[in-house]
């Protein structure tokens, strides 16, 4: 008889256990919902023979379905479909809420917050996230000037008192959720610094926290969950903005990793990891910051992808009769400037240093446009072209030179989404081998 396949939980654990163990492993975790970015994670994953673990945010997927226009159910739904299609079985794939709690609702008084939070938790639970991010960190209409710690840990153990109250409606046999932690959470969807590194997170605060959140969920009445709390959300001192990256220096975290508790067998969870080196993603690993959150650079190489198919279909297209080139760069500009919303308070400076960030930056807010329908228009106008007309090597091998070298080798389709794909892939490779797939 053969043996029983863990579940995506089983394996987080494991994994976890094993990281305490002093092993060089780790996972990455998928922060997007972007159609070719989840493609790609789930490919990477079969090919990789790993578990796949996708987390959407608060403010991407919710219960009035955030920017994507999806409600945890549908978001789920549109991850195992995608992964039944590459042949990923299900138990391989793990669901995540990263910073689910009041942060789209911050604008009201901390009551309806927490309400709609709460309902949003509730929600993920019933659609079968098993790892939840319980943060309650942020701000709300009537915190003045902010939730203290203590604040932050009661929500978040209300918080999690909805999720066991969802698990409860779930099917015998069902996985228990996991819990992540923490008070020092960085904003969802990067922070605005003004080009000092952000300090690392105290060593001496760790057993106070964890003190906190602990009597918190007694309070709560949620004592069972604390046992599943796998992961506790520190700075390690990494961090990127518009045009910087705070690398990772070991020396300086060297006591935060040293501070690990006994009990809950838990790790540390890093944020913002977007654009580490290699070997600072390796180190990380190593030094128990075991869980990478990865999410803008997937849509920044996405970005890069495309302009380069832009560039590649006007020099081979832009002269042939009949033939009408896509405008992706000047929709995507159009859409950022007609709705400011998502990038307005992140770029500063003159009409052309805003101009140059609203396509280029490290923040990558254009992530936020890709879903505007003319922009998906003129985006699927570019993959016909490419696909109608596949430009020669040579030119594919001026603007993308590592997928010249892949299709080159026979193992990349000559195709605009498989060229698009391998490209983020290429930043997925690099956490792949961080955490020791």
């Amino acid at each position: 008889m053969r043996p029983k396949s863990k579940n995506a939980s089983e394996r987080l654990q494991e994994i976890i256990l094993r990281n305490r163990r002093s092993e060089k492993v780790g996972v990455y975790a998928v922060c997007s919902a972007h159609p070719s970015v989840i493609a790609a994670v789930v490919q990477q994953a079969v090919d990789d023979e790993s578990g796949l673990h996708i987390e959407s945010t608060s403010s991407q997927v919710n219960q009035s379905g955030g920017y994507t226009g999806q409600t945890p159910s549908e978001f789920a739904e549109f991850v195992h479909s995608a992964a039944q299609q590459a042949g990923l079985p299900r138990e391989r794939v793990l669901l995540g809420g990263d910073h689910l709690g009041p942060y789209p609702w911050r604008g009201q008084p901390a009551a309806a917050a927490m309400r709609n939070a709460s309902e949003l938790v509730h929600a993920c639970v019933l659609a079968g996230y098993n790892k939840i991010h319980l943060d309650a960190s942020m701000a709300c209409a009537d915190d003045r000037p902010g939730p203290d710690e203590n604040t932050i840990a009661q929500r978040a153990a209300t918080l999690c008192r909805a999720a066991e109250s969802a698990f409860e409606d779930l099917p015998s046999g069902t996985a228990p959720p996991l819990y992540v932690i923490g008070t020092e959470v960085p904003a969802p969807g990067g922070e605005v610094l003004e080009g000092a590194a952000p300090a690392v997170s105290s060593a001496s605060q760790i057993y106070h926290t964890l003190e906190l959140f602990r009597t918190a969920f007694d309070k709560q009445n949620v004592p069972s969950a604390w046992d599943r709390v796998i992961g506790m959300v520190v700075q390690p001192g990494v961090e990127f903005s518009e045009d910087i990256i705070f690398d990772y220096d070991r020396k300086k975290a060297m006591a935060l990793s040293s501070a690990l508790p006994k009990h809950p067998n838990l790790v540390y969870e890093a944020h913002s990891t977007d654009y580490q080196q290699p070997a600072a993603l390796a180190q990380m690993v190593e030094d128990h910051f075991a869980i990478l959150k990865v999410g803008p650079w997937l849509t920044f190489a996405f970005r890069e992808a495309v302009f380069a198919l832009s560039l590649i279909e006007h020099e081979w297209l832009a002269h042939r009769k009949g033939v009408r080139i896509s405008q992706v760069r000047e929709a995507l500009e159009s859409a950022m400037l007609i709705n400011p919303t998502y990038w307005r308070s992140y770029y500063h400076g003159s009409e052309d240093e805003e101009r140059l960030a609203r396509a280029y930056s490290y923040s990558d807010r254009c992530r936020y446009y890709w879903g505007d329908a003319t922009v998906q228009k003129e985006l699927a106008h570019l993959r016909a072209n490419i696909d109608a007309w596949p430009p020669p090597l040579s030119l594919v091998s001026q603007y993308l030179p590592a997928e010249y070298e892949a299709i080159r080798s026979g193992r990349l389709q000559h195709r605009a989404e498989a060229v698009i794909e391998e490209h983020i892939r290429i930043v997925l490779r690099v956490y792949a081998a961080a955490c020791g797939a």
